[in-house]
């Protein structure tokens, strides 16, 4: 591992790698705020509460920087996502996005 971050510190590409994995972290991030307010609601929003504490603490605890940035941009994409899913319920609500049938809905 260390020969990696090495190689990536080396030729200048360790903000590539932490630039690409942010953009692709927040992009995996879209479809499950989709299928999680879909299937379970809004009352999901605490799973992303526990996942970004976890993320905060594991991205303190650990020393490499590469792996210590993509923790954190995953924990605060998980806070994020919190936000995201009681908006995703507005434009369920707005008719944008379609609803559970199987689901028994508050609103």
């Amino acid at each position: 591992m260390e020969s990696i971050m090495q190689l990536l510190q080396e030729y200048h590409l360790l903000g590539l790698v932490i630039g690409v994995s942010t953009f692709l972290i927040i992009g995996l991030f879209h479809p499950v705020v989709i299928k999680c307010e879909y299937y379970f609601g809004t009352r999901c929003w605490w799973w992303f509460l526990v996942l970004g504490l976890v993320g905060v603490g594991l991205s303190i605890w650990v020393e490499n920087v590469l792996w210590s940035t993509l923790l954190g941009v995953f924990s605060f994409s998980s806070f994020w996502t919190i936000k995201e899913i009681f908006d995703q319920k507005k434009r369920v609500i707005k008719g944008w996005f379609p609803r559970n049938p199987k689901r028994k809905y508050d609103y």
